[in-house]
């Protein structure tokens, strides 16, 4: 479950001709990963914020849909990461398999608009599904309606209630500005802006009240998620792999940092490809 997520479709037109960065030098040994953090394009009910602009099935979007395929098949991908859970050893996604490019006009699904279209573009064969859910004895990974207990039952239910209120306007006002731009612009700033922050996650633990922390376990759990899905990674990749995980935005920073801090894997920004001319 990640705080923000919005549903999406910002319209505006091309972003020009693409130059694009450079791919990978063949000869590094590093896994080199992408992790594009994007919206959910038919909207979400699980998230604790979600908003839901238009359609990405338009002439326009997919135009620029396109575009964003094609800028980031310069990157020159070998595996492609969708947010889904599926059986191990492998963690094939097993509709990719089945994946026609008739689904992109009728499929509002960031997995089907930009995974595997870009999987497609790009001649990957190897697209999984590497997201992280609890099953039986594993804990809840996102156990905000404890936090809301919590908050309650200590006299914080109106500051709790103000600081989701503050973060429903920001995801309004992001939204609103986002609606201006076109897909490859708007996905620069999930990116880049706020909806990648996880400044929500930090706020929230000033809520906490002695031995009684539910913020930090949330924060706590949330990490855990973000590690066994890195985990995962770690088992299917191999030295000189390329890998493009599209993922809730609200992940950016965890998987991230991940990449960033574990030896034998290279981050690749998104922007530099989504930004080149």
């Amino acid at each position: 479950m990640r705080i923000i997520a919005i549903a999406a479709a910002m319209i505006l037109g091309c972003a020009g001709c693409a130059t694009p960065p450079a791919p990978v030098a063949p000869e590094t040994e590093a896994v080199q990963v992408m992790v594009l953090g994007t919206w959910h394009f038919a909207g979400s009910e699980s998230d604790v914020i979600s908003a839901k602009i238009d359609s990405p099935l338009t002439p326009q979007r997919q135009r620029e849909l396109e575009e964003v395929a094609d800028a980031l098949a310069a990157f020159k991908p070998t595996v492609v990461v969708t947010e889904r859970v599926t059986a191990a050893p492998d963690y094939v996604d097993p509709n990719f398999a089945a994946f026609a490019p008739s689904d992109l006009l009728n499929d509002e699904d960031e997995r089907v608009q930009v995974a595997y279209r870009l999987a497609a573009k790009a001649g990957v064969a190897r697209v999984l599904g590497l997201d992280e859910q609890p099953s039986d004895g594993e804990p809840d990974y996102f156990p905000f309606g404890k936090l809301l207990e919590h908050a309650a039952a200590t006299g914080q239910a109106d500051a709790i209630g103000a600081l989701i209120g503050k973060a429903q306007a920001m995801v309004g006002e992001e939204t609103e500005r986002l609606a201006a731009l076109s897909m490859r612009a708007a996905l620069i700033e999930a990116n880049a802006g706020k909806f990648a922050s996880p400044a929500f996650y930090y706020e929230i633990l000033k809520f906490d009240v002695g031995e009684a922390q539910p913020a930090a376990e949330l924060n706590g759990y949330w990490f855990m998620r973000n590690a066994k899905i890195f985990s995962k990674l770690i088992d299917v990749t191999k030295p000189g792999d390329r890998v493009v995980l599209v993922f809730g935005a609200g992940h950016k920073f965890w998987l991230d940092h991940l990449v960033d801090e574990t030896p034998g894997f290279a981050r690749v920004d998104p922007i530099e490809y989504l930004q080149a001319r």
